[in-house]
């Protein structure tokens, strides 16, 4: 049988696949500096780098990517016209935050060393890398995380007496209904 989502149900998914999304967002740029900074200086501490202001810009950015995804496959688009559509939203949006954080004094990436770049705040240079994080992000994350739905058992979780074990513990709610939803153990 079909079931109704309520409005504070669809808003905790919601929030959940932005906490997703962030996050995947983050470690992914992490990742690709560190072993940027490795092939050009062979520093082996892969001491990959971030900055907050990643959080929202990967969460909007990828749950924005959902219904772009949904439109390129509702108009039965091939796999390398969506990449090229994503990966062009990947710049406009990178451009957007950019001017927005410049402005604000607060960007904390400078592409005016790169020989394709525009104002500094985007560059053909990472066109291959941004497709491939276009493809990652379509065929596993948003594919992945839309499968996950949560309980109304899970959410209750949150209520009553254990919530302040798990505030004390230091565990968030949502990172530990993913824990449960990603490592299911059978009970014996």
């Amino acid at each position: 049988s079909a079931t109704i989502l309520n409005p504070t149900y669809t808003l905790n998914l919601s929030l959940f696949r932005l906490y997703v999304y962030a996050l995947h967002g983050c470690l992914c740029e992490v990742a690709f500096t560190a072993v940027w900074d490795w092939c050009s200086t062979r520093d082996r501490r892969l001491a990959g780098h971030s900055s907050l202001w990643a959080l929202p810009m990967y969460a909007t950015a990828i749950y924005l990517m959902e219904s772009l995804r949904a439109c390129l496959l509702a108009l039965h688009q091939p796999l390398p016209v969506r990449l090229i559509v994503h990966t062009m939203f990947i710049y406009l949006w990178e451009f957007s935050w950019g001017s927005g954080l410049r402005l604000l004094g607060a960007c904390p990436w400078d592409y005016s060393g790169h020989r394709y770049n525009l104002h500094g705040l985007v560059t053909l240079e990472y066109a291959l890398p941004w497709a491939a994080a276009a493809f990652i992000t379509e065929q596993h994350v948003i594919r992945n995380t839309l499968r996950i739905r949560l309980s109304l058992e899970l959410i209750r979780l949150g209520k009553g007496s254990n919530s302040e074990l798990r505030h004390e513990s230091g565990i968030s709610f949502v990172t530990e209904i993913l824990i449960k939803k990603l490592f299911i153990v059978p009970k014996c």
